[in-house]
């Protein structure tokens, strides 16, 4: 009996020493913890100063990612999808992540298609618009009635056809104007030829 006295003596001594040294870290487990985000901001608000209050809401977030909602229940916030989701807790469950994971997959893939879907509709559009620009327009066809025109007329026409005339040169639009104003006449007032008879 001797023989154990040392060593129950050292025992109680060692197990007095730990419970008589100082912690460091603090002691909460006579506390209860915050059961979500809502609790722990509440707690937070209560810090002596700012940068402890700034601290807390920080570590409120890294613990939570839920929001309790108005209703009951708990909302996890997905920025990448913008769009929020249902959850059982103040965290979603590794179904429910699961679950969010899908979602931001199909989200991806929805996006993707809509930018594809959006190049290929501008590639179509510059397309169509260069074969606009490419495309001729057909030369107006003389009418096969029509009396040919002098031949100084048709001197000038082939001056400005091939170039010799210089643009918007009265010598060489005057033969244009003059079929217009002879056609324009033609139109509104029949033709020359009716109208010597009527005299």
């Amino acid at each position: 009996m001797i023989a154990l006295r040392p060593s129950v003596l050292l025992l109680a001594a060692i197990a007095c020493g730990v419970l008589l040294q100082p912690s460091r870290a603090q002691a909460q487990w006579w506390s209860r913890a915050p059961a979500d985000f809502e609790e722990c901001a509440d707690a937070a608000e209560k810090a002596a100063t700012r940068e402890e209050r700034t601290s807390q809401l920080t570590e409120c977030n890294a613990k939570f990612a839920g929001r309790r909602k108005p209703g009951g229940g708990y909302s996890y916030f997905d920025f990448m999808q913008n769009r929020s989701f249902d959850i059982a807790g103040p965290n979603p469950t590794p179904e429910e992540q699961k679950h969010i994971d899908e979602q931001y997959t199909a989200f991806l893939d929805s996006q993707r298609r809509s930018s594809i879907a959006a190049a290929f509709a501008a590639k179509q559009q510059q397309l169509q618009q260069a074969s606009l620009r490419s495309e001729k327009v057909p030369l107006p066809v003389e009418a096969p009635n029509k009396p040919p025109p002098p031949a100084a007329v048709n001197d000038l026409r082939s001056r400005a056809r091939v170039g010799g005339c210089p643009r918007h040169s009265f010598s060489c639009e005057w033969p244009r104007l003059s079929e217009g104003i002879r056609d324009l006449k033609k139109a509104l007032f029949g033709s020359s030829s009716g109208k010597a008879k009527r005299s």
